[in-house]
């Protein structure tokens, strides 16, 4: 009699996904957010294509009128028209990131799991809090990080061809270019979704951290303004005698930030002074009297824009690392 001896079948059960590359906390905190990661992917991948048809548009654009070697006033006319206003309205547009991710992900990213109950039951298991928190701290930080700079390389790429027309394209003071370029981005983005992680810590509830955190970015967003051009070292050209055309001893791309008169002293007068005189000899007159001797012009040359860039980027990513710090530290003891 022959014996027939079954073996258990180690086949996975049919519908079973196949193994995933990750395991352990990084899977749970991915199978967690991965709506979220994935959305930010999407949206990332979206706006390169976006942004290299563009590109390509305006370049093809630009080359009729001798672009990469050299560009003839004409270029200007139609710019604009051709490609000009969909620069500033995607530079206007990535500028939105930053307040989106603080709101949409920042906020619930702790306050949620509070809410629903899963950071309780996280801390209930072997894996333990720390690295609950280092974990999701570190994917969305690294997913940020990925989506951030690859638009910001990007955008760069597509206004380099007219970065320095600031007179007919985007001003690169303004934050259409300076925010959404070099590293300012990454770390903005950063700092405004750390912002949004500590208040959902804090407040534990997920609606209200998501509504606060909107009011703390739109109140970076408008400190920022004021930082910005701070962040420069300002140069001051005078020009001997009273004539307007002072200003154009600026270099090419420049960002004026003031001009005025000057006096034999060195005393600085507003640009309006003398102006309401009626005559030209009247106004001579009470130049002469006022002791006007020339123009004086305060600029940023665009050849600051890195230094300043990186200078705000490391001041924005100080805070953030001490506002993740706050986080981690509070979540270790408080968070449930």
């Amino acid at each position: 009699m022959t014996t027939v001896t079954s073996t258990p079948n180690r086949t996975a059960p049919s519908g079973t996904a196949p193994r995933s590359l990750l395991s352990g906390m990084p899977w749970l905190v991915w199978r967690q957010h991965r709506a979220a990661f994935l959305t930010m992917l999407a949206i990332t991948a979206a706006a390169l294509v976006w942004i290299g048809y563009q590109r390509g548009q305006m370049t093809d654009y630009l080359s009729g009128y001798g672009w990469p070697h050299s560009l003839s006033d004409e270029w200007r006319n139609d710019f604009q028209q051709q490609g000009g206003q969909w620069l500033d309205a995607t530079g206007g547009a990535l500028r939105v990131i930053p307040v989106l991710l603080g709101v949409f992900i920042g906020a619930p990213l702790f306050a949620q799991d509070i809410e629903q109950g899963t950071a309780k039951l996280i801390a209930s298991q072997s894996a333990g809090r720390t690295r609950w928190l280092a974990t999701k701290l570190g994917m969305t930080a690294l997913v940020l990080v990925i989506c951030t700079t690859v638009l910001s390389i990007a955008f760069a790429w597509w206004w380099g061809p007219v970065r320095t027309e600031t007179a007919f394209a985007i001003t690169w003071t303004s934050g259409t270019a300076f925010d959404v370029t070099g590293p300012v981005p990454v770390a903005l983005t950063l700092f405004t979704v750390a912002g949004g992680m500590a208040i959902g810590v804090l407040l534990r509830r997920t609606l209200i951290s998501m509504v606060v955190t909107f009011g703390f970015v739109i109140a970076v967003q408008g400190v920022w303004e004021y930082v910005r051009l701070a962040l420069g070292d300002v140069v001051t050209v005078r020009t001997p005698g009273v004539d307007r055309d002072a200003l154009a001893s600026v270099p090419d791309g420049a960002y004026v930030l003031d001009h005025s008169y000057y006096t034999g002293s060195g005393r600085l007068l507003g640009w309006s002074t003398c102006q309401t005189e009626e005559t030209e000899q009247a106004m001579d007159v009470c130049m002469r009297k006022a002791d006007v001797v020339g123009w004086s012009v305060d600029y940023l040359p665009i050849s600051q824009m890195p230094a300043m860039q990186w200078l705000g980027a490391a001041i924005l990513l100080a805070l953030t690392g001490a506002i993740t710090a706050f986080v981690f530290f509070w979540g270790r003891k408080r968070l449930v």
